[in-house]
């Protein structure tokens, strides 16, 4: 049974490493893809608006197959599958319209992943010595292996090398879904809707969400632009590859001491530490971008704005909401935080950035962006945030 349940953590980490691996390859270079294309910056903005959208609609639509049926593998099974079949599409197509369907497609069944995903793994690591963070590092890595490796092949091939790539990536992902073996069926939710109800607009709740969707409507201009950014300050494909690496490497040290530092600071504590700082490293970029040591220090601190930021509300969340209601309120975080914050920030980014001209004012509001995020925290009370998920 324990060797079992070893192998399914093992599968669980390769499934974390492939479906991140796919964001290192898709997020710092599709902007890189689509200017290959001959896209405008206010066009890639409102590409990369649109199909963040899709991150709105299908977490929720997901989910609630997945918590009304009790079939979370299912559900992530399915969505890897219908991922793959969808971003195929995207060598169909040439054109800004048929290749946001293409990626908006794979988003809206992609979002069907990473809500079960986190669910299975939080119910698998539970009564063993093995943490979440433990199994969530190995997604990092994936994103530092392929975000490398991608960056590096920039600079010899032609900027259709992520879409290539991608399409590799996700076969394999839907490959290790399928070995995937649930650690125990969840008892499908019937008519508790009005709780989930509740809870969903409980005050704390309500807040996190909304300091979530400032944090990660502030990550609209790195997402979309940063390789750009940094071609367009000299530096190579293949530095660039190594300073997204970087940050991601600097995630993998925090998820090893998230449990501690949860148990040790508090929720509320580590959200607002991260999120001030997320702020100082957007100024970093505006300011002094084209100093090497500057970027090194903004890339380090991606281990608080993403790596701890996110272990800390995977862990609010699952202790916050029943265990009925897990993949419901996982989705809600994406969707809103993630769709909704994550959208208006790539769409503003793209208006704002003027094919590179104005990068200091965009990174600047995203400074502003990452600073209220933390500020609204004040509106919690901060014991009660902290203590929500024994009540």
């Amino acid at each position: 049974m324990k060797n079992n349940s070893r192998t399914n953590i093992v599968l669980l980490a390769l499934t974390y490493w492939l479906y991140f691996g796919q964001l290192g390859v898709l997020v710092p270079y599709l902007g890189i893809f689509l200017d290959g294309r001959g896209f405008s910056s206010a066009d890639i903005g409102k590409l990369f608006a649109i199909i963040t959208l899709a991150r709105i609609i299908g977490p929720s639509l997901w989910a609630s197959i997945a918590d009304k049926t009790g079939q979370a593998l299912l559900v992530l099974r399915l969505g890897c599958f219908l991922t793959v079949v969808s971003f195929a599409t995207v060598f169909l197509f040439d054109g800004f319209w048929g290749l946001t369907l293409s990626f908006g497609l794979m988003m809206m069944f992609w979002t069907a992943v990473l809500p079960q995903l986190e669910v299975i793994t939080m119910q698998s690591v539970t009564k063993t010595a093995v943490s979440y963070g433990q199994v969530r590092l190995w997604g990092s890595i994936g994103f530092i292996v392929l975000t490398v490796g991608v960056g590096k092949a920039l600079d010899s091939y032609s900027t259709d090398t992520p879409v290539y790539v991608s399409m590799g990536i996700l076969t394999a992902l839907f490959v290790s879904s399928l070995l995937i073996v649930h650690p125990g069926a969840t008892k499908p939710a019937t008519d508790q809707s009005d709780n989930f109800g509740q809870l969903a607009r409980h005050k704390t709740f309500l807040i996190f969400l909304l300091s979530a969707s400032l944090l990660q409507f502030s990550f609209g201009a790195y997402y979309g632009f940063f390789a750009l950014y940094m071609r367009d300050l000299h530096y190579s494909g293949q530095q660039t590859g190594l300073l997204i690496a970087l940050g991601v490497l600097a995630e993998i040290g925090i998820f090893l001491l998230a449990r501690r530092l949860i148990a040790r600071c508090g929720v509320w504590w580590l959200l607002f530490v991260c999120m001030t700082l997320t702020a100082c490293r957007w100024a970093i970029l505006a300011g002094w971008a084209e100093y090497g040591i500057a970027v090194i220090v903004s890339q380090l601190i991606h281990a608080l704005s993403f790596g701890l930021t996110h272990a800390t509300s995977v862990h609010f969340i699952y202790h916050f909401f029943p265990a009925q209601f897990h993949s419901r309120a996982q989705a809600l975080y994406i969707s809103i935080a993630f769709g909704l914050g994550g959208a208006s920030g790539n769409y503003i980014a793209g208006q704002l950035w003027h094919q590179g001209t104005n990068a200091i004012q965009t990174f600047m509001v995203a400074a502003i962006s990452a600073l209220a995020g933390a500020l609204v925290l004040f509106l919690i009370n901060r014991k009660k945030m902290d203590l929500s998920f024994t009540q």
